[in-house]
């Protein structure tokens, strides 16, 4: 997986609404009705990132869930990293529904 130039990290986050750069990474927080709805939304993500073997720092914080993506074998962030991405808003997107 080949490391995003700086131009390509800003058109990729274009395609990814709240989702931001920060110290080489993707980040976005997520917030739910409930911690239950947090946990879900987490053990969605789990499954996708294992399945992937790319697996993104979660930090949940009751409701709020953020993730933190970077590619650490190509030192930075590439597509895969937005590719888990799209994947949570999806899941954002269908609890939400």
């Amino acid at each position: 997986m080949t490391k995003l130039s700086e131009s390509e990290i800003e058109s990729a986050l274009q395609g990814t609404p709240e989702w931001f750069e920060l110290n080489g990474e993707i980040q976005r927080t997520y917030q739910f009705e409930t911690f239950v709805d947090a946990m879900q939304f987490v053990n969605r993500v789990a499954d996708v990132a294992e399945a992937q073997q790319h697996h993104p720092d979660i930090l949940v914080r009751y409701n709020k869930v953020t993730l933190t993506l970077s590619t650490h074998d190509a030192g930075g962030i590439t597509d895969k990293d937005f590719d888990l991405a799209r994947h949570a808003d999806g899941f954002c997107d269908a609890a939400a529904n």
